[in-house]
Formats: structure tokens, C-alpha cells, sequence
């Protein structure tokens, strides 16, 4: 890893938005969270936001701090012109030094039309069909410098840590939600048909597999239907 000067007041910067990154409850809330630090941490930052980008360049705006944000990601570059965005593919940031600079590639000229000037972009996740990004907007050129580039890569890291372990948080949450749905569920089919354990989720698999419907759905509706009066 590289070695960076020492930088206390960086250092304190990160870790308290690290703890408030962990703070959050769910997946869509570290985003939230991430985009607004993301303006407070990275020098010279106006907006941001985190989008999920295709091979075939379609993007969607999973958070961000304003409209102006999501009217930049919803827009695209000219036909024939490749956006900016696109080099996420095979590098992990890509910057837009000044969208009035004719040399820039594709979307740039969307982005000045919004009052967008420069960009930082810096890869989250990817695999081989989608990449989740984190991009940073500012209204001055050149905005963004050695230093911004230096906290996004840092600031980035923490992200990724967060948003993987809020996922895990919110899948043992819904497997144990989804457990004890079963288990009430069998418990019902138990009474009504006078069978024992084995024999009720023996018959809730049957009936999820013929009705072509999820275990958990299924286990979902029969405990509504008994908790009707």
C-alpha cells in the first residue's frame, strides 16, 4: 500500500465517518450517508452521487445529495461518443478536469450544461457485469487535486467496507425473519391437519413447489390468513 505523509486532522476525518457509515441500518442507508460525507470530506466537492453502471453504459442513481446529481447520471453522451464513466471498466478513477474543455470525452457536454465543471469518479464494487461507483461534482475546473484524489481512494475503501457489511446485516435479518415466518407457518399446518413437524413442512414445500410460489411467501400468506379474525 502506498505511504502517505501523516495527516492527524485526515486520519480523525475518516474514522468518524467510518463510525457513522457502520451506524447505519441498511444497505440504501450507507449510501445516504456515504454521499453526504462524501461532500464534507472530499476537497472540493459540491455533490455527489452513487450510481450502477452497465457494460452497455446505462447508469442508475442509487443515492446523491440533489437533483442536480441525478439529472447529470441520467443523461448520456452523444451516439458514437463513449462516456467518461465507461474507463471505470479498466481503471478505478476517472476524472473530468473541465466539461468546457472540447478534448473531454463523451457526457461532458451534459455536464456543462448543469453547471458541472469537473468530476471524480472512483470505482466501489464490480464484477463482470456491473460496476457501483461513487462520484464526486464540482462546479469550478480543475477541482479536484492530488489531495481530493488521495481521500476519495481512502474514503471509497471505507464505503465498500460499510455496504458489505450493512448487506450481511440486512440478509441475516430477513433469513431470521424468514425462519420464524416457516416456523409459524408449520406450526399452523400442524394444528389444522393434525400432522407433526415434518409432515407440515414436508406439505408447505409441496404446496410452494406446485403453486410456483417461494417458501417465504407462501409461509407469509398462511400466517396472515390465520391472524384474521
Amino acid at each position: 500500500m502506498p505511504r502517505f505523509p501523516a495527516d492527524p486532522d485526515l486520519a480523525e476525518a475518516l474514522t468518524a465517518a467510518a463510525c457513522r457509515l457502520h451506524e447505519t441500518s441498511s444497505p440504501d442507508s450507507t449510501l445516504d450517508t456515504a454521499v453526504r460525507l462524501a461532500v464534507d470530506l472530499m476537497p472540493g466537492a459540491d455533490h455527489a452521487g452513487i450510481s450502477v453502471m452497465e457494460r452497455d453504459s446505462r447508469r442508475q442513481t442509487l443515492a446523491c445529495t440533489d437533483e442536480v446529481v441525478r439529472a447529470a447520471e441520467d443523461r448520456h453522451p452523444l451516439a458514437g461518443k463513449q462516456p467518461y464513466w465507461h474507463r471505470l471498466w479498466t481503471t478505478p478513477m476517472v476524472t473530468v478536469q473541465d466539461s468546457e474543455d472540447g478534448e473531454e470525452e463523451g457526457g461532458a457536454d451534459a455536464l456543462s450544461e448543469l453547471g458541472l465543471r469537473s468530476v471524480l469518479s472512483l470505482r466501489l464494487r464490480a464484477d463482470r457485469r456491473r460496476l457501483t461507483v461513487l462520484t464526486a461534482y464540482a462546479r469550478k475546473p480543475r477541482a479536484f487535486d492530488e489531495a481530493a484524489l488521495r481521500v476519495g481512494r481512502l474514503f471509497t475503501a471505507h464505503v465498500g467496507i460499510a455496504l458489505d457489511s450493512a448487506t450481511v446485516r440486512q440478509q441475516l435479518t430477513e433469513a431470521m425473519h424468514t425462519r420464524d415466518l416457516i416456523g409459524q407457518a408449520t406450526g399452523i399446518l400442524m394444528e389444522r391437519m393434525d400432522i407433526d413437524a415434518a409432515g407440515a413442512f414436508d406439505s408447505l414445500v409441496r404446496a410452494s413447489q406446485r403453486e410456483n410460489v417461494k417458501l417465504r411467501d407462501l409461509a407469509r400468506r398462511i400466517v396472515d390468513a390465520h391472524s384474521k379474525p
